[in-house]
């Protein structure tokens, strides 16, 4: 009996069942899916790193490192494995693509890890194993030749295997472009054979055996008693970067990092939403339900059944909620790491297997838990009592009467805005859920579409502005002068910087000098406007201003790598950078007497008119800038469409929910309007009316939460672009509008139900 019972109970009330259904999926979607990307990505990276033999650290220096210095390393107590290592940019034979050439001695650290073709041949002389994205975005087959030039030689070498590497896990050229290209660039190794039979002239432009310029170190020390053994070791100051300071564990890491953080942001929002609103569901079911608790239990039944009995609907919501929620979870997470996915735009790993963390399954069953409670409580209180007492039907707590009331203001009120504030204010818990629905709403639309608001600002100043010439320019620091790097920015009418590494502290900062001549590169400074450089000092980019509390006037002192001595220099302003830099003008360097070696050119010329130049390596287009940041802004699309149909979603069923709910209580008053002469349009405009009140307070309320929320997440996300919030009107009125008209349509809803009243049915209960 009970059972059929179930069933036709769940029918009358399948409004509500279905959208506390809707909502624990959402919450449960939302949860699984945000902490299986991060938590999948760790995964699969924990599989690449250990097959590729990730290393712990890496050893850098201009002047290269010698196969004594390798054993040096390897001899080091602490110290599992080493290798030399090699990677330069090389061009592609009549293309303007790169790839990142790598020669490496020991493939069991910083190794590549075979995805087609032949395994890789150590004793190869004429074999290259490339990255299989750039095969596949460019056509490259297996067997293919590649020609491949540096500065003013070539090789050529047969395509023989598709790789992965966990070095080149996020393959950029530099830190200007912000998302991978692999149309333009790629990598690729060879083997030291192959490097030496192929390419000898190479050899003759480095110097002697030391023409690996890195180590790669797979040791468990930390990095301080790592750098102290090795600088003791080789006997000189050395630039060693952790893997924690590395792009591929960094920006990987900081994915995982940025997607723990979302998942405990939203999923915590619709999982607080989905339980808050079944406390009050739970509730006004089981109001509605007291007549037939009572006749149960006159019948004989005894509390523990009832009990049982009613508890059920909860834990079927939950269930099934929890079922759905799954499933909307693997969708939600397969389509942020699949193969085609938004991640493997940015991150090339070989595995995108899905995997749920530990504590996911134990939330799930102890939100189903806390369901079946709050169901099992409501009851509870209506079986207080004699089987007389469950008898009668629900009786709302009485309204106390309010001083406010007895003012002036509320008495020159209308008889709708009277009734209205009274209901607000009897059935408090369902109004704040009301407002906490909206307020969630407006937090989803304004941070998603601010975030595409701060993208498209950070584009106008870094990329369209900052970024003002056409082809960047980089040249061979070992066979050009600096008065010859002059020659040829005079030449092409370009700025130029000298680009080198520097230790401040324990850590590695990139110095940057500047010669500015011609406008084509600019410096926004923390408010995003741009600066001219002063001759007085150096800046610093805000991330270092942040972690070291520095200000305009204190000093900084820094050393070079490779080197003892050290420069102090004084702050003239803070600038926000794409990298953790130092920025000075050429003639600020020469004053504090460092000595800076030109890199990098800056020019509108044509790529085709800079012809072959014995001092020029490559040129890279600003337009391979461009596009890579416009592939950013596609996956930046997807996830701004993904919040806001969430919010859409979020606020229809919230606001339906507690519409039906708020007309199920106060059907005897909406009979009595009705005997007494009221329309059912004018009963509708009152149902309409309080939703938008909720729905102007909750705007009023979301607008800051959720600009609040997204500085938040600028701060903890994406720190390392160093963004500037930049929300544009137009987020506030499509946020405004998108709002409004959710819950316009969920009051039209509601309100149409008023016309099914059954007057003489509503008010012949019993008060």
């Amino acid at each position: 009996m009970l059972l059929r019972k179930l069933f036709r109970t769940l029918l009358q009330y399948k409004a509500q069942f279905i959208s506390m259904i809707i909502m624990i999926a959402l919450g449960v979607g939302v949860f699984i899916g945000f902490n299986m990307e991060w938590y999948s990505l760790e995964k699969n990276l924990e599989y690449i790193y250990s097959a590729t033999g990730f290393s712990d650290f890496r050893i850098y220096s201009e002047k290269g490192f010698s196969s004594k210095d390798l054993a040096a390393i390897r001899a080091l107590p602490g110290v599992e494995d080493a290798t030399r290592y090699l990677s330069v940019n090389t061009t592609v034979k009549d293309d303007t693509d790169m790839i990142a050439l790598t020669v490496n001695e020991n493939m069991n650290v910083s190794g590549l890890l075979l995805m087609a073709g032949e395994p890789y041949d150590e004793k190869s002389e004429d074999g290259i194993w490339l990255s299989d994205q750039y095969a596949a975005k460019n056509n490259v087959r297996l067997g293919d030749a590649l020609t491949l030039t540096y500065k003013n030689y070539s090789l050529t070498g047969t395509v023989k295997g598709l790789i992965k590497s966990s070095e080149y896990l996020i393959c950029l050229p530099d830190e200007t472009q912000l998302m991978p290209d692999y149309t333009s660039y790629g990598f690729a190794y060879i083997s030291p054979a192959a490097f030496q039979k192929i390419i000898p002239g190479i050899f003759r432009a480095l110097i002697g055996d030391n023409w690996y310029y890195q180590i790669n170190v797979k040791s468990d020390l930390t990095k301080a008693a790592f750098v102290k053994a090795a600088e003791k070791a080789l006997g000189k100051t050395l630039l060693v970067l952790s893997k924690e300071e590395t792009l591929s564990f960094a920006e990987a890491n900081g994915e995982i990092e940025e997607g723990k953080t979302m998942g405990s942001i939203l999923p915590v929002l619709f999982l607080a939403i989905a339980v808050l609103t079944m406390v009050t569901t739970m509730h006004r079911i089981t109001a509605s339900e007291k007549t037939q608790i009572g006749t149960l239990k006159s019948l004989g039944f005894h509390d523990s059944r009832i009990l049982r009995h009613y508890s059920a609907y909860a834990l079927m919501i939950g269930l099934m909620g929890s079922v759905l929620g799954i499933g909307i979870g693997y969708l939600l997470g397969w389509f942020i790491m699949n193969p085609s996915g938004a991640m493997a735009t940015y991150i090339d790993m070989p595995t995108w297997n899905l995997y749920v963390p530990w504590f996911g399954w134990v939330v799930l069953a102890g939100m189903i838990a806390v369901l079946t409670l709050l169901g099992y409580l409501s009851v509870k209180k209506m079986l207080k009592g004699t089987a007389a007492d469950a008898l009668r039907p629900y009786t709302p707590s009485k309204m106390k009467h309010l001083a406010l009331e007895e003012t002036k203001a509320f008495k020159a009120l209308g008889f709708g805005t009277k009734w209205n504030l009274r209901d607000l204010l009897r059935h408090k818990a369902r109004s704040l859920m009301t407002l906490f629905g909206i307020v969630g709403c407006m937090i989803l639309l304004v941070g998603g579409l601010g975030m595409k608001d701060t993208a498209d600002a950070f584009v106008d100043v870094f990329f369209d502005k900052a970024i003002n010439y056409q082809n960047q320019v980089n040249l061979d620091t070992e066979g050009v002068t600096n008065g010859e790097a002059l020659s040829l920015a005079e030449k092409y009418s370009a700025d130029w910087c000298a680009q080198t590494s520097v230790q401040i502290g324990d850590r590695g900062f990139s110095l940057e000098i500047y010669g500015i001549s011609h406008d084509k590169v600019r410096f926004p400074d923390e408010n995003m406007c741009f600066v001219s450089l002063s001759d007085t000092g150096a800046y610093v980019c805000a991330r270092m201003a942040k972690d070291m509390n520095l200000r305009p006037g204190d000093t900084l002192t820094f050393s070079p790598y490779d080197s003892d001595q050290q420069y102090t220099v004084t702050v003239a302003g803070v600038l926000r950078s794409m990298a953790e830099s130092v920025v000075m003008t050429a003639k600020y360097a020469e004053t504090v007497g460092f000595d800076y070696a030109i890199n990098t050119l800056y020019t509108d010329a044509d790529a085709a008119s800079i012809g072959p130049n014995a001092h020029i390596l490559n040129v890279q287009p600003k337009q391979a800038i461009m596009d890579s940041f416009d592939m950013f802004m596609e996956l930046m699309n997807e996830m701004i469409f993904l919040l806001v149909i969430a919010a859409v979603v979020l606020g229809i069923v919230v606001l339906y929910n507690l519409g039906v709910m708020s007309y199920v209580e106060r059907y005897r008053e909406m009979a009595t309007l009705k005997v007494v002469g009221f329309k059912d349009r004018k009963i509708g405009s009152l149902l309409i009316s309080q939703n938008l009140w909720l729905s102007v307070l909750g705007i009023l309320i979301g607008l800051p939460a959720g600009a609040g929320v997204l500085q938040y997440l600028l701060t903890a996300l994406a720190a390392e672009y160093e963004m500037k919030m930049a929300i544009g009107p137009a987020t506030y009125l499509i946020s405004i509008l998108l709002t409004f008209l959710v819950s316009l349509a969920v009051g039209l809803m509601v309100a149409k139900k008023n016309r099914r009243i059954d007057m003489v049915a509503a008010l012949k209960t019993e008060e």
